[in-house]
């Protein structure tokens, strides 16, 4: 059994993105206009940001796009569209993140039970003696997309989120090897800030022109290639995305997302990989930083492991109204087709006191069907 939180053995990652983010949350986009370059702007963002422009011009944004010796400039990079409260999104949609700031395109979505213990469920009977009197959870569904990250802006996210977090069991005997793929993402539907580009290649990712071409009859302008929907269809196992859970406790709310990762065989015993990513927030005002994990593992085969360590992933991030937001991923192994996770992470306040806050609990499930292994980026 293996919880790797405080950081994964084994996992294949590209190069090192260290550099502190200062990424601002973008306000919310007006609706579309006509194109326009608009007027020069004066004044910079804070490095490695977005910015709006002034309100009468906010369907407008613009990001850095070339350091040069004498500063930084800004360049255009689209028009804000309107944002759908019904239906979704669309294979090719470009977007902002609203809360991460990176820009994005949208290659497909996901359709998942959402199970939120925020939502008071309706007042039920008196349960008989001796039941179990755990709040029942109602899912919903709720659309998450599956996306790509342009490339420029990762340096300037990746202290406040994992931007290699999609991970894969390797194809070969090291039952505990994992690589990763860069630069892919996993977007709520309302993080999705949409907007459009004159570019015919507006992000700058390895897989867009692989997954993606430029159609300008249609609207979104990038339609899916036969590689996509190759890929997609392949891999579909191992990036479903079914079922979000969320808690909210003292302004903090935690999101965990798992996703069943394969089973590899390790010295005549079968081994079960999950990864789970989990998004904290903070709804407040007061500036919090997370300290300590306490995890429970359950394993089907009966055993139950306590893990508690530092911070995650190596990190300890602090949570304040200008950077809310932190997201990471991480993998647990059982011996066991199935088992559930829950916890908590112990959250001080600038005063030096400390609080507790909920990990939701998580069923760890495998596929039924396991017999081929991860494709990863074969086509």
């Amino acid at each position: 059994m293996l919880d790797s939180s405080g950081g994964a053995a084994g996992l294949l990652t590209g190069p090192d993105l260290s550099r502190q983010p200062s990424t601002p949350r973008p306000q919310e986009a007006g609706r579309q206009a006509g194109r326009s370059t608009g007027p020069p702007v004066s004044r910079l963002p804070s490095p490695g940001g977005v910015q709006l422009l002034h309100p009468p011009l906010r369907r407008f944004f613009l990001c850095f796009g070339r350091n040069r010796p004498e500063g930084k400039i800004l360049e255009p990079v689209g028009v804000f569209e309107a944002v759908k409260q019904h239906g979704k999104y669309e294979t090719g949609q470009l977007f902002l993140h609203s809360v991460f700031g990176y820009r994005g395109i949208v290659l497909f979505p996901w359709h998942a039970r959402l199970y939120d213990r925020d939502i008071t469920p309706p007042v039920q009977p008196e349960p008989p003696p001796g039941a179990h009197g755990s709040k029942e959870v109602k899912g919903k569904t709720h659309t998450y997309y599956q996306v790509l990250i342009d490339t420029r802006d990762c340096p300037h996210i990746s202290q406040r989120s994992q931007t290699e977090a999609v991970t894969f069991l390797a194809n070969h005997d090291d039952s505990r090897a994992l690589y990763a793929i860069p630069g892919l993402d996993y977007v709520s539907h309302e993080d999705i800030l949409p907007y459009n580009s004159a570019e015919q290649v507006p992000i700058q990712h390895e897989l867009f022109e692989r997954f993606l071409m430029y159609n300008p009859t249609k609207a979104p302008p990038f339609t899916a290639r036969d590689t996509l929907k190759a890929w997609q269809e392949k891999n579909h196992p191992w990036l479903e995305l079914s079922d979000v859970h969320r808690e909210t406790t003292e302004n903090i709310r935690v999101t965990v997302i798992p996703f069943y990762m394969g089973m590899r065989e390790a010295q005549n015993s079968h081994v079960y990989w999950w990864r789970y990513c989990i998004r904290l927030e903070n709804l407040g005002s007061e500036v919090v930083q997370l300290r300590e994990r306490h995890w429970r593992i359950f394993s089907l085969s009966g055993t139950l492991e306590t893990v508690r360590g530092r911070g995650v992933v190596g990190r300890e991030p602090v949570l304040s109204k200008e950077q809310p937001a932190f997201q990471y991923s991480s993998h647990v192994s059982l011996q066991a087709p199935s088992g559930h996770m829950w916890g908590t992470f112990r959250i001080e306040r600038t005063d030096g006191s400390h609080f507790d806050v909920r990990i939701p609990p998580f069923s760890l499930e495998s596929n039924k069907d396991d017999k081929a292994p991860p494709a990863g980026y074969t086509f």
